[in-house]
Order: C-alpha cells, then structure tokens, then sequence
C-alpha cells in the first residue's frame, strides 16, 4: 500500500486491485469502478460550486494574502518573545501554537482550493480587463 503525506495529513492509495480473476472481470470491475470515481467526482463539483460558487484570482489572493499575515504574525510573535533574556512560557508557546495553527490552516485551504480546480470540482473564471475600450481575457 502506498501513501501520499501532505503538509498536514497522510492519504493511502489501498484500492484493491484483483489479480487472478479472467479479464472480463476486470473489465467490468473497472467499469463499476469508473462509475464509482464519476460519482464522486459529479458531487464534489455539485457540492462544491454550491457551497463555494466560482473560484478567481481575487479569492486565491485573499487566501494567499491571509496565510501570509497569519505566518508573519506567527513568527513575528516569536521573534518578539526572544528578544528578552528570560524562557519562553507555556503561555506563550500556547500562544505560537495557536498562531502557527492558523498559518497551516489557512495554507490548507488554499491548497485544497487548488486541487479543486485542479480537478474540475470548481471553475476558475478568468479575469476580464479593458484595453482600449473592448474586454480582453487573460489566460
């Protein structure tokens, strides 16, 4: 069994695959199987294009902008508490616990946004610009 680790939890591929069956079994395994990937592919794009509705430049800045601050604040925040002689406190490390909590949840979102038009559960609209008077898209 392989497995995929992302920056905050471990996927595995156990997708069990049959090797001593005759071909026509697996041929209409692998069409169930199919139906199956379509399926959940089909809802993820229902449910997400509800629930999120359509993905742009904008809302991937304003993820990426968010994360960004939640990581300066978070190391910030550690910087100022070593600037003094003294140990760090529990309180404090609560503290950048939760600061660095925020930045990986947020970098989370934004790469699960990612993978989201990346796998066509969500569309991504291009952008619209003026030049000359006339709409122009920019891919």
């Amino acid at each position: 069994m392989s497995s995929t680790v992302t920056s905050s939890f471990r996927r595995s591929n156990d997708h069990f695959e049959p090797q001593d069956t005759d071909p026509q079994t697996q041929r209409r395994l692998r069409g169930h199987l199919e139906q199956i990937d379509y399926t959940a592919f089909a809802s993820n794009s229902t449910v997400i294009a509800q629930v999120v509705g359509k993905s742009d430049s904008g809302k991937f800045q304003r993820l990426a902008v968010a994360a960004a601050l939640a990581r300066s604040r978070w190391v910030a925040e550690a910087v100022a508490m070593t600037e003094t002689a003294s140990a760090i406190t529990p309180e404090q490390t609560a503290r950048l616990a939760a600061l660095r909590g925020a930045y990986e949840e947020l970098a989370e979102v934004y790469e699960a946004m990612r993978r989201m038009v990346e796998r066509g559960y969500l569309t991504y609209s291009v952008p619209m610009v003026t030049e000359g008077g006339n709409l122009v898209t920019r891919e």
